[in-house]
């Protein structure tokens, strides 16, 4: 893959007379949903306004889980499904997804035994997809595994399996799956209409951004799978329509790992406010939260809340040796779940459900709604399943339970080239042809200056966004060392993608205003 696909891609949109299948979207469900139809012989189409990721897919909590508060819940059936999906995510890309430790602190005796029942029903719905069994551990073990974590009237603690990964990188690899099964996958072109043919849906008309061209799109089916912007399609579908969709918003803080240098995360099952409170070891830092909170309004740049970056600090605060502060936080990050709207007006999200939904309106067009990453694959083949019952284009069996996802592979590479996988060869045999490649682009990190060239040339990526905050995830870790590394990767954007001088440099400012929004007020 390199340059020239974007632009194959392209022609390849102006001439095919009809698709199988347009997808709107390009986050976890409008990727499964490319991967599923590509690989089941359809011609696919998805379009993606933005970068692959660029919303809710690239902000969460970093977890492959079935969800044990689901479970506290009741939504047992939900947590049966997602325990499968997590054990096919491993086994279908071992390069991005692992087994992580998870230590709930427990302070009393009744404590780890009601936290270890609860977890053993959550290994015993995992089945053969178990990551290995739940076990309760001694004080002196528990101080152990939770190296950072205050030890004071501490009994010991309850360890579990789940799983964690890199989602964004993820979500590359889907698109690159989903090309490699003959699909055409673009970021950056926006759906700004819907087209029908006697009532019905019979395409869409699609805009470039790059370049501003329009293009009028045929399709046997469109799926509408925009998370949280799904009522923006569906009001094109129909005006006026009920919102389906109650964004909440999630936030993250991201710390120095030395707060908590454990290989295990710790995971807090009731804060203050009745929630689960994640700190989780990630490409060597930690990533703190989340939080859930009802909001009214959506876009692509959510901003935290300064309640929500508190809540935060003060939770961890109670669990950590060093309380951090504001002055500690590297960066922080927001992302909307995009939950299916109550029928009653709670203001409770806890309340709303996270299985997912599809829609089949009137005119044709399939909207999928809810779900999260972990569950991508059976939502992408819900979805599938709709598009082929309502053309003729038969029935055609679901493969993705065993198709490997593109790098995937069981051989570990060193440090962070781990992360790409498969193709971690190809990357430091061009790394090793230019000694201007092996430049690091920030003494904080490991990353080179060949990374920038190579995601251009094999990782469509367009912006000094798309590489700092989804292909190195640099962004997400620390918003300050992002920021010095902007000029370096501006300039060999402008090489790669032959861009003007203004070209980079607006790319350049509007990089820096979008990375001030990752710092924190303090930090600035």
């Amino acid at each position: 893959m390199n340059t020239k696909d974007r632009n194959a891609q392209l022609v390849s949109i102006s001439t095919t007379a009809e698709w199988d299948v347009i997808i709107i979207g390009g986050g976890a469900t409008g990727l499964g949903c490319a991967v599923d139809a590509a690989s089941r012989g359809l011609k696919t189409l998805l379009l993606e306004q933005s970068d692959f990721a660029k919303g809710t897919s690239s902000r969460s909590t970093k977890l492959v889980h079935g969800g044990v508060r689901y479970l506290a819940a009741g939504d047992v059936q939900l947590v049966y499904e997602a325990l499968r999906e997590r054990g096919l995510m491993l086994q279908n890309a071992p390069h991005l997804v692992k087994k992580q430790a998870f230590v709930i602190p427990c302070y009393s005796s009744f404590e780890k035994i009601k936290y270890v029942v609860g977890l053993k029903l959550y290994d015993w719905l995992a089945g053969k997809f178990s990551f290995g069994p739940s076990i309760i551990l001694s004080k002196n073990k528990a101080k152990l595994a939770l190296k950072g974590v205050n030890s004071d009237r501490l009994k010991g603690g309850v360890e579990y399996l789940d799983g964690q990964f890199d989602d964004a990188r993820l979500a590359l690899n889907l698109a690159q799956t989903a090309i490699e099964q003959g699909a055409t996958v673009l970021n950056y072109v926006s759906v700004c209409d819907l087209e029908k043919t006697d009532g019905l849906l019979s395409g869409v008309v699609a805009q470039d951004n790059e370049t501003g061209k329009k293009y009028s799109l045929k399709a046997k089916a469109v799926i509408n799978a925009t998370g949280v912007f799904v009522d923006n399609i569906l009001d094109m579908d129909k005006p006026g329509s009920k919102p389906l969709v109650k964004p909440s918003q999630g936030v993250h803080i991201v710390l120095d790992r030395s707060f908590m240098p454990s290989e295990s995360a710790l995971m807090i099952p009731e804060t203050s406010d009745g929630r689960v409170l994640f700190a989780v070891p990630w490409h060597n830092h930690l990533v703190v939260g989340t939080t859930d909170t009802p909001i009214d309004s959506h876009n692509l740049e959510p901003i935290a809340l300064q309640e929500e970056v508190d809540f935060i600090l003060q939770t961890a605060g109670e669990y950590l040796d060093r309380k951090p502060q504001k002055e500690d936080v590297l960066s922080v990050f927001a992302g909307l779940r995009p939950l299916a709207a109550p029928t009653k007006e709670t203001g409770k999200t806890k309340e709303i459900s996270r299985s997912h939904k599809i829609i089949l309106s009137k005119t044709g067009l399939i909207t999928i709604t809810g779900g999260k990453w972990t569950t991508y694959r059976k939502m992408a083949e819900d979805s599938i399943n709709q598009v082929l019952k309502q053309t003729n284009l038969g029935f055609r069996k679901c493969v993705t339970k065993n198709l490997a996802i593109h790098g995937s592979t069981h051989v570990k590479n060193a440090d962070h080239f781990d992360y790409y996988g498969s193709d971690a060869t190809r990357l430091k045999e061009m790394l090793n042809e230019n000694p201007a490649f092996q430049i690091l682009l920030h003494p904080k990190f490991p990353y080179l200056t060949g990374e920038v060239v190579w995601a251009v040339k094999n990782e469509m990526a367009r912006t000094i966004e798309d590489i700092l905050a989804r292909r190195l995830r640099v962004l997400f870790l620390d918003a300050q060392a992002a920021l010095d590394m902007a000029p370096v990767v501006a300039n060999l954007i402008q090489t790669e993608l032959g861009l003007s001088e203004d070209m980079k440099n607006k790319q350049l400012q509007n990089f820096n205003t979008l990375a001030s929004r990752y710092l924190l007020e303090t930090n600035k």
